[in-house]
């Protein structure tokens, strides 16, 4: 029998150049759907954000009703500034005595000081929990968004579901512009939500799909940081353009010129290859080639004309198999254990790094400059997780992590008001050592589980994680108990999270397992052997 050939595409990057001319054009188309996909994940906090506002007096009000009460407020606004009580009128005037002294009543209409966002719009004054829904509902997009993006991206392509979720959010986007009512408004934001979200991880795929092993890290570090800085550019955008209506035009309409992707970008060749389509994965190989300035060995090209070739991939594993494994892990009580910690940090990192941008516009100063300082402050964030988890080990860096987040959260409800640069600071460093973890827990966790169970496991975690994003957004409620609440359970959490490290083993320098047996086996792995020495059978 004639020995199968097979094409192993990491060693056909190395002959075509890791991150060349080819590589970096395709980023470049694919990283700007991912920095507006970071708008459009982002865009809520400041199209729902919060308005002062205070109850209508007809008594009193000017002609047409301004916000200022230029005096008369003292005498008919109870001393919280009237935003959902007023004192009882007693008579048509407004004079000091028109009103009771003590009995109050709710108000039933309200005057806002700006219409910038939808509170002001949809007439949501007292109803804190509608706004705050809207960031929820968003986020529960986002579970729909992850199976939905991968089945496509699976059967139809990298390209397709990248196209998809890149156009997708500018028809319903424009379309929740128009909205007439707080209903409309909420259910189009979820649709947007599961049909734009899933662009970071198709786009990811798609950009890494194409660049060498040598040069992951750095194409992944870039999308990162892509994402950090379309972060900030909302902030920018909605200083200039602050009424929501306007905003959300703007912001949504450029997707639109993504339907030229579909003559600009070409389809990952892992995928192409998975479905058997060798003609149009080599036609790409020999472009990428050409445009690189590299030239395939005589090898290389015979695979690719070659009609038996076939991507190199590992033998899939049998239902029966697939099922054992499952049943190792339940009967493990160390990965069983190690993922209710894994979920914990994940639930801990997204409800703090999501928690932290949402509150970020609620304190003392421009929050527009609060929220893209909070932005930006993450590209440093990813840099510290690679500079440090090779040299300090991953438990070390991240524990450390997890600590100064949480101290720098904890302490900075007890600022005092006036020192409005110093809360700021404590936020900023908050959010870049939570932004330091989340990078980092990507790798930790993979990690820690077996070659077998690896990608279902971190999924899991990573699942698990969108809870701490769900109930993030309704963070802002607990302000009206105790404004510093939110900041307070940050910082507890995060010093429980790191806490929760001294549980799980230190995996720099190990070999990854391959086995359940060897994943437990690192927990009693001497750390002076050598990775090959302590991974066994």
């Amino acid at each position: 029998m004639a020995e199968k050939k097979v094409l192993n595409l990491d060693s056909v990057l190395q002959e075509l150049g890791q991150f060349g001319r080819y590589q970096i054009q395709n980023y470049a188309f694919i990283l700007i759907p991912i920095a507006l996909g970071a708008i459009y994940n982002s865009q809520y906090i400041f199209a729902a954000a919060s308005v002062p506002y205070r109850c209508r007096v007809p008594q009193c009000e000017a002609t047409p009703p301004r916000f200022e009460t230029n005096g008369w407020g003292t005498w008919a606004l109870p001393d919280s500034g009237g935003r959902c009580n007023r004192y009882v009128a007693v008579s048509d005037n407004c004079t000091a005595d028109s009103f009771h002294p003590t009995e109050t009543e709710r108000c039933d209409s309200w005057i806002y000081e700006h219409q910038n966002s939808i509170v002001a719009t949809f007439d949501l004054a007292c109803e804190e929990w509608k706004r705050t829904l809207v960031g929820t509902i968003h986020s529960a997009g986002i579970f729909f968004a992850l199976p939905l993006t991968a089945y496509i991206s699976d059967t139809f392509g990298r390209r397709v579901a990248f196209i998809l979720t890149a156009v997708a959010p500018a028809i319903v986007g424009v379309a929740r512009s128009f909205s007439t009512n707080y209903i409309m408004y909420v259910v189009l934001e979820l649709v947007e939500a599961i049909v734009g979200s899933g662009v970071y991880s198709s786009g990811f795929i798609l950009a890494l799909e194409m660049v060498g092993i040598n040069r992951r890290v750095l194409g992944g570090n870039i999308i990162s940081c892509t994402f950090a800085i379309g972060q900030a550019t909302v902030a920018l955008i909605a200083w200039g353009i602050p009424e929501w209506r306007t905003l959300t035009r703007v912001l949504y309409a450029p997707s639109f010129v993504f339907i030229v992707y579909c003559f600009l970008i070409e389809e990952s060749v892992r995928w192409l290859l998975s479905k058997g389509k060798k003609k149009e994965a080599a036609r790409i190989i020999f472009k990428a080639a050409k445009m690189n300035k590299k030239k395939l060995s005589p090898e290389t090209i015979k695979l690719l004309t070659d009609e038996t070739i076939h991507l190199e991939d590992s033998v899939p594993q049998t239902e029966e198999k697939k099922e054992s494994l499952a049943l190792q892990v339940l009967r493990s009580r160390v990965l069983i254990s190690r993922l209710f910690i894994c979920s914990f940090w994940w639930i801990t990192v997204t409800f703090i790094y999501y928690g932290l941008s949402i509150n970020s516009v609620s304190l003392g100063g421009n929050s527009y400059v609060n929220y893209l300082l909070t932005a930006l402050i993450e590209i440093p964030g990813y840099g510290l997780s690679v500079l440090t988890l090779d040299r300090f080990g991953r438990k070390a860096s991240i524990m450390t992590a997890f600590f100064v987040c949480g101290m720098a959260l904890f302490g900075l409800p007890f600022i005092p008001a006036h020192l409005q640069w110093l809360q700021t600071c404590l936020n900023l460093l908050g959010k870049l050592a939570i932004s330091m973890v989340f990078s980092s827990i990507y790798i930790y966790t993979s990690e820690l589980y077996p070659t077998s169970v690896r990608h279902m496991m971190v999924a899991l975690c990573s699942m698990m994680g969108r809870i701490g994003q769900l109930i993030a957004p309704q963070t802002p409620l607990l302000m009206e108990y105790m404004e510093s609440l939110p900041y307070l359970l940050f910082g507890i959490m995060a010093a429980a999270a790191g806490l929760l490290m001294l549980l799980t083993p230190e995996t720099l320098h190990i070999q990854l397992p391959d086995t359940v047996k060897q994943a437990e086996g690192i927990a009693i792995a001497p750390r002076s052997k050598k990775a090959t020495d302590i991974i066994v059978d």
